[in-house]
């Protein structure tokens, strides 16, 4: 018996990194798992690995930022599982620049990925949420439902060069705050992850990419100077970047029961490195 048997969890931006390694977490210990993704084929990949290894999942694709995802997103885990018991707000890019050649699109992509997106599906969930609360009570035994938002040490700290990426993942903070007040009468708990630095396709530049992602017909720079990088490690006190695996499981641990009774808060993913 897993912890998550039964639970039904939406991850967005769950078919690389560490979205993957989130779902594949909340899968391998139970949980029935909607998987997203911007394109249909890494989402695919991602349920199949959970399917390979037991687990159940699907696929729903497409941007977090289009209008009507956040309700497709939610209605995908009502049809085909019936509910919604967690939410993990992961879906995200970066696109860098120093404020005076930021330009207003870079600011709004951001802001629209890392806080919009949050917020938009939080509230699609709602009435769904709500409903199955009601249901609960009148039979007398009212769940504990989980929502997990993905902030960074850029917005606990800030980040030159981030402003856009850093004010969006300060606001992360601030609606996982909020939403903890709004939703502790639904017994749902709701908590922030803010990772450090982990190593990820947009930290590093894999062997014959040319250091850019393709982000809805947009060509992003992605990766961090090798020399930089390891400059950045050291700085961590336990030595070395996190993994996928490890932000998996720093996210898992506020969706099992042993964490029920914790909300509100924000916990830094980051070996010991915090500001």
């Amino acid at each position: 018996m897993g912890k998550l048997d039964g639970k039904i969890a939406l991850v967005s931006g769950s078919g690389r990194g560490i979205g993957r390694a989130i779902a594949e977490k909340l899968a391998g210990d139970g949980a029935k798992v909607v998987v997203n993704d911007l394109d249909a084929g890494p989402a695919k990949e991602t349920v199949a690995a959970i399917e390979a290894a037991g687990g159940t999942a699907v696929v729903c694709a497409g941007s977090v930022t289009e209008d009507g995802f956040a309700e497709r997103f939610v209605q995908t885990a009502v049809d085909e599982y019936g509910g919604v018991d967690i939410i993990v707000n992961n879906a995200g890019y970066t696109w860098d620049s120093v404020v005076q050649k930021m330009s207003d699109e870079q600011w709004d992509a951001i802001l629209d990925v890392h806080l919009k997106a949050p917020f938009r599906i939080l509230r699609a969930a709602q009435p769904v949420i709500s409903s199955a609360v009601k249901k609960e009570r009148e039979a007398g035994n009212v769940s504990c439902r989980k929502v997990v938002n993905i902030s960074s040490i850029a917005g606990t700290g800030g980040n030159a060069g981030q402003a856009n990426y850093s004010a969006g993942k300060a606001g992360v903070l601030g609606l996982t705050k909020a939403m903890s007040k709004e939703w502790g009468r639904y017994n749902v708990t709701v908590n922030a992850v803010a990772f450090g630095l982990i190593r990820t396709r947009l930290t590093e530049t894999p062997a014959g990419c040319d250091g850019t992602i393709d982000i809805e017909g947009r060509e992003l720079a992605v990766g961090v100077n090798p020399e930089l990088l390891a400059t950045m490690e050291r700085a961590i006190p336990l030595g070395r970047a996190g993994t996928p695996a490890d932000g998996a499981g720093a996210v898992y641990l506020l969706c099992i029961p042993e964490s029920d009774y914790i909300s509100g808060q924000v916990v830094i993913c980051g070996g010991g490195f915090n500001t």
